[in-house]
């Protein structure tokens, strides 16, 4: 039989009037009506006495028991499964850079919460989508903003990249003949990567062009390669702004690369999750003013 209602017949009677029912129940008074016959008709036998209030005919009290004790269970059930959540890691995908930043706020603030544990899963800001598609995630960090289907999608900011290198490693790579105002010859320099994924670069260059591609799967190993003179890469202002600034590092090439990042996450009723997100919204790193 149909669990609506049964919930509907519950409803009458505890509310005392069909009209109090369809209120509580967000439907109208025609519509209860309909489901109490529909339920009658089911049984074979009258259930309600249409009095005021409404009462239960013996047979009728026999599916009230019955809903009440589905009532219970339900709830019963919704209790257990809450606490098992409660215990149930949050998985989330993150790219390398988010990871080794910002995100790191995200992390403390779910250090605080009660019966939580975070796993997180690292890939390009441009892969995490296709973890979520796959349902291995529940939240990720990405740059794509059509969200996948059954998630939400959130904007949560930019991230501005420059093109660095050691002062040393230019210093044989000035650009000859610059085409869109780069300082030095990147496709002659070493050149860094995250990993196959990577393909952020291609925004300054076809990776086709590049010569002597080292790949270095992790941000702070990332950015040591960098300042080691091993190749020039994209880094986060975040990572490279003081190094620019005392000289360590120089741009070698004028053209910012900024990715727009977004959070998309399943489409559930988690207090878990939207806390997650909120999180993520406060911590993530906010456009430049233009002002």
């Amino acid at each position: 039989m149909n669990p609506a209602h049964l919930a509907t017949l519950l409803a009458v009677l505890d509310e005392g009037t069909f009209e109090a029912a369809a209120h509580s129940l967000g439907i109208t008074p025609s519509a209860v009506s309909q489901r109490i016959k529909a339920l009658e008709s089911q049984a074979g036998r009258v259930l309600v006495r249409r009095s005021t209030p409404p009462t239960t005919t013996p047979a009728g009290e026999v599916f009230a028991q019955l809903a009440r004790r589905m009532q219970l269970l339900q709830a019963e059930a919704e209790a257990e499964i809450g606490s098992l959540l409660s215990r149930v890691p949050l998985t989330v995908a993150v790219n390398a850079d988010s990871l080794a930043t910002w995100f790191r706020d995200v992390i403390s603030e779910v250090a605080h919460w009660d019966n939580a544990t975070l796993n997180l899963r690292v890939e390009d800001e441009a892969a995490t989508l296709n973890l979520l598609r796959l349902g291995e995630v529940v939240g990720a960090i990405t740059s794509e903003p059509t969200s996948v289907a059954g998630c939400d999608v959130v904007p949560i900011g930019e991230v501005r990249y420059y093109a660095c290198a050691t002062p040393s490693l230019t210093a044989a790579h000035a650009a000859t003949e610059p085409t869109n105002g780069e300082l030095y010859d990147l496709q002659s320099m070493p050149s860094l990567r995250y990993g196959p994924n990577d393909r952020m670069s291609d925004r300054l260059i076809s990776f086709n062009e590049l010569h002597h591609v080292s790949e270095i799967p992790s941000s702070e190993a990332y950015l040591h390669a960098v300042t080691a003179g091993l190749g020039w890469g994209l880094l986060p202002e975040a990572q490279c702004a003081s190094l620019l600034e005392e000289g360590k590092l120089v741009r070698v090439d004028p053209r910012d690369v900024i990715i727009p990042m977004f959070w998309q996450q399943w489409r559930l009723e988690s207090d878990m999750l939207s806390r997650l997100r909120d999180a993520v919204i406060s911590a993530a790193p906010r456009p430049a003013s233009t002002t």
